[in-house]
């Protein structure tokens, strides 16, 4: 069976194991407002689909290059009212916690880079298969904003709080070797072979007993991450404090002009 969503996401099923992938036709798969409502149709559908019981997630080139900043959509966000802002920015943390909700086992097959909202949605998923030469990176926190859409508690539960903080933080690239050392990659596989090793591993996972499979998923992630909720909930007021500041408006003109910023605390 295949599906689309939207024009960009599309749904392959054999057997148990369905693959979702994100084309947007540029190979930098970046998300688009529209990008991440299909995402969010996709996990939809799946929740109610008792025929597969492992989901692979994975892109046509890299697995995204973050948020479409050259979005349309996303430029007409300035003309709304703070309260429709808010609502707005609801898309990124729905879309995660859609893939986080899903009972089925989830496995990102990520080739290139993973940035920003990609790193979000990657470790939302309950494994990351990832190519030797592709990357992960956080810009957010040096472009004066925080890590929202309830990644922070996600990363942490994977990689404990010391690593989160670095590479959270700092925003600087972490490449698979390092991803694999610190937990956030769940294996490493030569370029261009990502997807073979995430089906491979769905096919195991496809020979458990699904019940059994779902009820014991649900209760690992509870157990892993019990206050992740009360800790991020606010993040998306954060992010919209945070977008209105000196310092973020100045992150990004030093980006632009390549040069170091000069940060005020304002």
């Amino acid at each position: 069976m295949t599906q689309t969503f939207g024009d960009c996401v599309h749904l392959k099923t054999d057997g148990t194991i369905a693959t979702v992938t994100l084309d947007r036709g540029d190979g930098r798969n970046a998300l688009s407002l529209k990008a991440m409502q299909a995402l969010i149709d996709a996990a939809t559908f799946l929740q109610s689909d008792t025929s597969c019981n492992v989901v692979i997630l994975t892109s046509s080139g890299a697995f995204t290059a973050g948020a479409d900043l050259k979005d349309p959509d996303r430029a007409a966000l300035r003309d709304q009212t703070r309260l429709e802002q808010r609502q707005s920015l609801k898309l990124g943390p729905d879309m995660c916690a859609a893939w986080e909700a899903l009972e089925q086992i989830t496995i990102a097959a990520i080739e290139g880079y993973c940035i920003g909202g990609g790193v979000a949605l990657a470790v939302a998923c309950d494994h990351r298969i990832v190519a030797e030469d592709a990357f992960f990176r956080l810009p957010e926190i040096p472009l004066g904003m925080n890590m929202s859409w309830q990644t922070n508690p996600r990363t942490v539960a994977l990689v404990g709080p010391s690593r989160a903080k670095q590479f959270t933080i700092l925003g600087e690239p972490c490449d698979a070797k390092t991803a694999l050392d610190w937990g956030l990659a769940d294996q490493v596989t030569a370029a261009g072979g990502a997807i073979s090793g995430a089906q491979a591993l769905a096919e195991r996972y496809a020979k458990v007993p699904p019940i059994a499979l779902r009820m014991t998923k649900q209760a690992i992630n509870v157990a892993a991450m019990p206050l992740g909720h009360a800790t991020s909930y606010m993040d998306r007021d954060q992010f919209a404090y945070a977008s209105t500041t000196s310092d973020q408006a100045e992150a990004i003109q030093a980006f632009l002009e390549k040069r170091d910023p000069a940060f005020k605390g304002d």
